[in-house]
């Protein structure tokens, strides 16, 4: 089951790099679109956004020309800006090497447009533009210029909006060149995002990111390897949850069981329960520390209790003892965990119980710490032969893959589920859900998703979810996985209640109820 099924495959929702943008521009330009034609639509397209968004414009314009392509964009931005009216001028940081650039800057000033001899005043009111290099730059930029446009978006008098990429970041890695890069206050990105753009470490430059298509053919898209996608709450409004059939018993609705929570972290486990809970599961297990089991019908009296755990001298569960006396294949999906804590001695007894579950494993946290401080490593992966999700942050991500490399969080997770034929939720600000074929980047989400306890709150519900999913579908993809974790971010935007995890819970379950009510209507 490899088929894409969410999101569309169109330019709103590709992520490529620098490269391959070029290379799917020049095919453009093989099949006979004119360079020229596609740096008109590319202006145009900006400049139609602009005209929507008048407020940006009311103190006039000026354009920060560049030496290439973007430059070029920039000029035909501000020819259709002044025919409309409105105040332009524009700035040349660097001599033009463009032919087609210099052509269009000829034509601006013989209809009138003030080109500036001198750097333009940060302290005034009137729009920037930074048309300077966008995507095909790959080097750093004089340090005055990045200088001169930071004073103008420090002083919040008028607006700077980047053409593309920001002068001074690199498009691909999402990190300046050297030391900064421009602050803009809104990215308009051409044709379709640059990976660089949605990088965690991209976000104090690129301020809002908007999309402007330029008429990438669809045909085009679909050739592209490996591929990347964009996601943001838009894009629930097209996932599709099961509406199981009326007359199904609890055992048919999804069965799942959570191994979480220890004397040092007893709150991990009630907020992976609440997650489970919250996806509307039927069977919902879970083996606990006794701290937990003594009080979890007083909470949670659901639960089917089907084990508890002892702890070690510094608080940490043993999981071998619970897991060597259940049945595992009772269960669509297993989730080991949150607030477990280390015991090496532990996990090296009850790793083979995991190996051999052949439904869906959903590793988190401490169960995650215990592998990548194990003797086998991550090679455990490797060893086991059935569907396997991990949800790491960065720093549980380089303990596990010390090996892995790669340019941006994509590129990691990517390169390790196909190195470990698995699926992985990289943790962050966008956080990213990969495969060995394909990625989805959360972008936009809420910022209250990164606090503790969410973790644990999110694993239970992709348990829960998957067990239905899987029972419903026989398999699932990694982009159900895409699916739960936006879901879950969308939840936290939504709760009135404040942003603790246990409230989330709650909008979670009404959140999942309102999808499916919706579907069954």
């Amino acid at each position: 089951m490899n088929e894409i099924v969410w999101p569309t495959i169109d330019s709103k929702h590709l992520i490529v790099d620098s490269k391959q943008m070029l290379i799917l521009e020049k095919e453009m330009f093989s099949d006979g679109m004119p360079q020229e034609a596609l740096m008109e639509k590319a202006g145009i397209q900006i400049s139609n956004w602009l005209l929507k968004r008048k407020p940006l414009l009311k103190n006039g314009i000026t354009v920060l020309i560049g030496p290439g392509n973007n430059g070029g964009d920039g000029a035909v931005i501000a020819r259709e800006l002044f025919l409309k009216g409105f105040f332009v001028q524009i700035w040349c940081p660097y001599p033009i090497k463009k032919t087609l650039t210099n052509n269009h800057l000829n034509y601006l000033t013989s209809i009138g447009v003030t080109k500036l001899a001198e750097p333009p005043d940060a302290s005034g009111k009137e729009l920037w533009i930074d048309a300077v290099f966008g995507n095909n730059q790959t080097r750093k930029v004089d340090h005055k210029l990045i200088k001169l446009c930071n004073q103008k978006f420090h002083n919040k008098f008028g607006k700077v909006i980047s053409i593309d990429v920001p002068t001074g970041l690199c498009p691909n890695k999402g990190e300046p060149f050297f030391n900064n890069a421009v602050k803009a206050d809104i990215t308009l990105a051409i044709g379709l995002n640059k990976i660089g753009l949605t990088q965690d470490s991209a976000l104090p430059f690129i301020g809002e990111l908007h999309h402007i298509d330029i008429g990438v053919p669809n045909s085009k898209l679909f050739k592209i390897d490996k591929k990347i996608f964009k996601v943001t709450y838009k894009d629930l409004k097209n996932i599709d949850l099961p509406s199981l059939p009326t007359n199904s018993n609890k055992y048919k609705r999804g069965r799942t069981l959570v191994i979480a929570g220890s004397e040092k972290y007893p709150g991990a486990a009630y907020l992976a329960l609440k997650g489970a809970i919250s996806s509307g599961a039927g069977y919902i297990s879970a083996v606990l520390p006794k701290i937990v089991a003594e009080t979890i019908w007083q909470v949670a009296p659901e639960i089917v209790l089907k084990g508890t755990m002892h702890c070690n001298q510094t608080g940490s569960v043993s999981l071998c003892s619970a897991l060597k006396d259940i049945d595992l294949s009772a269960y669509d999906s297993l989730a080991v965990g949150p607030g477990i804590g280390i015991d090496h001695d532990d996990w090296h007894k009850s790793k083979d119980f995991l190996l051999d579950f052949e439904g869906l494993l959903i590793l988190d946290a401490d169960a995650l710490n215990r592998i990548s401080e194990s003797k086998l490593g991550s090679n455990f992966f490797l060893e086991r032969k059935f569907k396997t999700w991990i949800t790491p942050h960065s720093k549980e991500f380089s303990r596990l893959f010390p090996n892995i490399k790669g340019d941006t969080n994509v590129e990691l997770a990517i390169n390790a589920a196909e190195e470990f034929n698995i699926s992985v939720l990289l943790k962050g600000a966008n956080s990213i859900i990969a495969d060995n074929k394909k990625a989805w980047q959360l972008f936009g989400t809420d910022s209250q998703t990164a606090r503790a306890g969410l973790g644990d709150l999110l694993t239970g519900f992709v348990a829960g979810n998957s067990a239905i999913d899987l029972n419903f579908n026989g398999n699932i993809t990694t982009d159900f996985f895409a699916k739960y974790v936006l879901l879950h971010s969308f939840a936290a935007s939504k709760c009135k209640k404040g942003s603790n995890a246990s409230a989330i819970g709650d909008e979670l379950s009404k959140l999942v109820r309102n999808r499916k009510t919706r579907q069954i209507s």
